[in-house]
């Protein structure tokens, strides 16, 4: 057995404590005080000196020792702003708010890795650059860290990152080579018309006659535009106009999505195309619409040198048998992707379904439950693929 898996399964008890903790007391976005306090508090008892790091996001430093160069390993922290429904004895003690895309996991696991690296610091060759991101699930919080700059002093050679997935074998990890997670660009509709009496539309303008309008005509540009080899989608999610009255045309009402896809001048171009939609079919009703960009993160493009180094590394972990390619791309997104436009990076998805077939439930639902026996396997992933790509790449 590897002897950083095994030395991690051994911290089980307290993988299980962090992870049960973070999971009662959930916070979003970039609004994160008790979990920030928590992780420095636990880093600061390793022996690391945390650094704050744009809004929250936080960073400490192993190794160093030596001479080489410096990988970036990352956990994000924020949860969602949804109830939870699993029934779990430390389910969240904030109304609204869920660990179900398993962050949870992630900053235990990445505790975890920080007691291995501090246990084996000597062995470091180069640097190894911790990091703990806010604000993935709205797509701001690694551009903010970059921004602060995550990426030096010192300078980042490459990047690695875990995500657990409520489906897959405990311990196994998938991984994507190239573009193989869509980009995410969210957008805000406000569409302004005239209101009126419902029983006199002729003296107003509806906002809901241009939201649908508007709505068709999106539908349209996919159809219609797009090249069909070309993997995207444009989602619609909310439609909101008006307050419930019967008998009232609202003044203005919004439509809220997201596009996904791979191919960036494409989605330039869907950019540009969803203005003039808006524009276009708001005014041909005497209408107004306008188009708010809520947040933009490109595709996840998994460097295919750097991705077969990890992919070796982690065989001896988990066992070759436990590896497994995607077998296609993945319009769903990761901010993570920005630490890929910037350097070699690879974003493991690591297995973590429970035993009961009937109980896997997709993430981001309240229903949600991931497997605590995938725990240990991501400290000791973490720790022999940094220290490895750093002995190889000195």
């Amino acid at each position: 057995m590897n002897k950083f898996l095994k030395e991690s399964q051994e911290m089980m008890d307290e993988l299980v404590a962090n992870r049960r903790h973070f999971h009662r007391y959930p916070e979003i976005t970039n609004v994160l005080p008790k979990t920030v306090a928590y992780i420095k508090e636990k880093l600061v008892e390793m022996g690391y000196e945390p650094q704050d790091c744009g809004t929250n996001g936080i960073v400490a430093l192993a190794g160093g020792k030596k001479p080489g160069k410096c990988i970036l390993i990352r956990a994000d922290m924020d949860a969602l702003p949804m109830p939870e429904e699993t029934g779990l004895p430390f389910s969240s003690e904030h109304p609204g708010m869920m660990h179900a895309c398993g962050h949870d996991f992630h900053m235990s696991m990445m505790l975890g890795a920080c007691k291995l690296l501090k246990a084996h610091e000597d062995e470091i060759e180069g640097t190894v650059k911790i990091c703990f991101q806010p604000n993935e699930e709205t797509f701001g919080g690694a551009k903010d860290m970059i921004e602060h700059g995550v990426l030096e002093n010192p300078k980042v050679d490459a990047a690695l990152g875990i995500h657990v997935g409520p489906f897959g074998e405990p311990g196994a990890l998938t991984f994507g080579k190239g573009p193989n997670m869509g980009s995410a660009d969210g957008f805000d509709i406000t569409v302004r018309g005239k209101g009126c009496h419902g029983a006199a539309p002729h003296s107003g303008i509806s906002p809901i006659n241009i939201g649908v309008h508007i709505y068709l005509a999106l539908q349209e540009l996919l159809a219609r535009e797009i090249n069909a080899a070309e993997q995207c989608t444009l989602t619609v999610g909310t439609m909101t106009f008006g307050d419930g009255a019967t008998n009232v045309i609202p003044e203005e009402g919004h439509l809220r999505g997201t596009m996904r896809g791979f191919n960036k001048e494409l989605t330039k171009f869907m950019v540009r195309r969803v203005e003039e939609i808006v524009e276009g079919t708001a005014k041909v009703f005497g209408g107004e619409a306008s188009v708010e960009w809520l947040f933009s993160a490109p595709p996840m493009d998994s460097d295919p040198e750097f991705t077969d180094d990890v992919v070796r590394y982690a065989a001896d972990v988990v066992g070759e048998e436990k590896l497994h390619p995607k077998k296609q791309r993945s319009t769903g997104s990761e901010d993570f992707s920005y630490f890929g436009d910037a350097v070699p990076a690879q974003i493991f998805w690591l297995g973590a379904q429970v035993d009961d077939p009937a109980m896997r439930i997709s993430n981001h639902n309240p229903k949600v439950l991931y497997n605590e026996a995938a725990l240990p396997y991501g400290p000791a992933v973490y720790v022999h693929c940094a220290l490895e790509w750093l002995k190889e790449h000195k």
